[in-house]
C-alpha cells in the first residue's frame, strides 16, 4: 500500500468515526452529496458560515471526533498551529473590545468552525472533508480511494503577534513570514528591483476565496469575501473599515492592479537564485508544505526538486521590515503561495497554499471520470 492510499484510509476511518458519532439530524447537517460541487468548491477564511455542523452545536465527544479527523490530515506542528488559530478567536475578541458581532450573537467564537463531508468516507471510494472558520480553511480530497488534493489551504492569524508571559510572543505563521524576509533580505539590488512589483501591499490575498484563479485577478472588496452579503448598517461599517485599511496602507488601483494575478507568473525567476538563496526559497515553501503528516510532506516535495524550482517565481510587495506593511507571493506550475500583512498595523497574516491546476483535485477528477466513463 502506498502513502497516498495510506493517508486516504487513516483520514476515511477519523470521518467515518465522526460520522457514527452523529445523531440523524446532525449528519443532515454535515453530510452533503460529493456531486454537489458548487457546495464542495465553496471555501472561506472569514468569520463567516463556512457550511457544514459546527463544533458549537457538537458535544465533547463529537468535538473530539472531529479534532481527531482534522488532526488526520495535518502534521503535529500543523495541528497545533491550527489548534492556536482556533483559540485567538478569544484574543481577538478581547482586543476588540468583545464588541465584534457580524450580525450574530458572538463575532468572535472559537465555537464557529465547521465540518463537512462529502461523499462516502468508504475504502475505494471518491469524497472530500472540509473543515473551516475563522483564519482556516482545510480542503481534503480523496479520489478513487486515494490521495488526491490538499488545496486550497488556508492559515492566518489576527493577531500575528500576541504577548506571553517572558520574553517570548505567539507566533503562529513565524515562519512564512521571516524566511521569506530572510530570502527577500538575501537578494542582490538587480533581483530585488524585479522582485518588488509594487511600494504597497494589498490589503488581502488577491486570489481571495475564489473557486478558481484566473488571469487579471485582484483582491476582492472584504464584503464578499463571505457566504452572504451585508446589508444595512453592517455593510456601511465593513465598507468603512476596509476603505480604513486602505488609506492606512495607502494602496492605490495602479498598486492592486501592479499585484494582479496572471497566468505568467510575475516577479523574480528563481532561475535567477543562487544556491543559498534556493535553500531560503525551499525554507519557505517547507512552512506550507509541512502542513501534511511528514510521508505526505514528502510526496508533495517531488513536484519541487531542483529541476522544478526554476519555473517558479517570486514576487514582494511593500516593506521590507518587520511591523511594517507587506505581501509576497511565490508561483508556478502546480503551485500559488501568498501571503499577506497589512491590516492591524501589519499584525493580521493571511497565508494559502494552492494548486492552481488541481484545487479540490479538479484535474485528477477529471481523469478519474474519463477512465470510469462518467460525464
Amino acid at each position: 500500500m502506498n502513502v497516498m492510499t495510506e493517508f486516504a484510509n487513516a483520514t476515511a476511518t477519523r470521518a467515518s468515526d465522526f460520522l457514527c458519532a452523529l445523531s440523524d439530524d446532525q449528519r443532515a447537517i454535515a453530510v452533503r452529496p460529493f456531486t454537489d460541487a458548487s457546495e464542495r468548491q465553496l471555501w472561506f477564511y472569514t468569520p463567516t458560515d463556512h457550511g457544514g455542523l459546527a463544533l458549537s452545536a457538537m458535544t465533547p465527544l463529537q468535538q473530539q471526533r472531529a479534532h481527531q479527523l482534522v488532526a488526520s490530515a495535518l502534521s503535529r506542528a500543523g495541528y497545533a498551529t491550527v489548534s492556536t488559530i482556533i483559540g485567538l478567536e478569544n484574543v481577538l475578541d478581547e482586543l476588540e473590545g468583545w464588541g465584534a458581532t457580524w450580525g450574530r450573537e458572538r463575532g468572535r467564537d472559537p465555537g464557529l468552525y465547521y465540518v463537512r463531508i462529502f461523499g462516502d468516507p468508504a475504502p475505494g471510494a471518491t469524497w472530500s472533508w472540509r473543515f473551516g472558520g475563522h483564519h482556516v480553511s482545510l480542503n481534503v480530497t480523496i479520489v478513487d480511494g486515494s490521495f488526491a488534493s490538499f488545496t486550497p489551504c488556508f492559515l492566518g492569524a489576527d493577531p500575528a503577534s500576541s504577548p506571553l508571559l517572558g520574553p517570548h510572543t505567539l507566533r503562529p505563521l513565524a515562519g512564512a513570514e521571516d524566511y521569506a524576509r530572510e530570502l527577500l533580505h538575501s537578494l542582490t539590488d538587480q533581483q530585488r528591483s524585479v522582485a518588488l512589483v509594487s511600494p504597497k501591499p494589498p490589503i488581502d490575498l488577491v486570489g481571495a476565496n475564489r473557486t478558481r484563479l484566473a488571469d487579471g485577478d485582484t483582491a476582492l472588496p472584504l464584503s464578499e469575501v463571505w457566504r452572504t452579503r451585508f446589508e444595512g448598517d453592517l455593510d456601511a461599517r465593513v465598507r468603512f473599515a476596509q476603505s480604513a485599511i486602505e488609506e492606512s496602507v495607502g494602496v492605490l488601483p495602479e498598486h492592486l492592479q501592479a499585484l494582479s494575478y496572471t497566468d505568467k507568473p510575475k516577479g523574480l525567476s528563481v532561475s535567477t537564485f543562487t544556491n543559498s538563496q534556493r535553500d531560503c526559497l525551499r525554507r519557505v515553501l517547507d512552512v506550507y508544505l509541512r502542513r501534511m503528516p511528514d510521508h505526505m510532506t514528502e510526496v508533495e516535495s517531488q513536484k519541487f526538486d531542483s529541476a522544478r524550482l526554476d519555473s517558479l517565481f517570486f514576487l514582494w510587495a511593500g516593506s521590507d521590515q518587520p511591523g511594517v506593511p507587506h505581501y509576497y507571493r511565490i508561483q508556478g506550475p502546480r503551485l500559488v503561495v501568498e501571503y499577506d500583512n497589512a491590516a492591524r498595523n501589519a499584525n493580521h497574516v493571511h497565508t494559502v497554499w494552492r494548486d492552481p491546476e488541481n484545487d479540490f483535485a479538479a484535474t485528477t477528477l477529471v481523469d478519474h471520470y474519463r477512465a470510469t466513463g462518467h460525464d
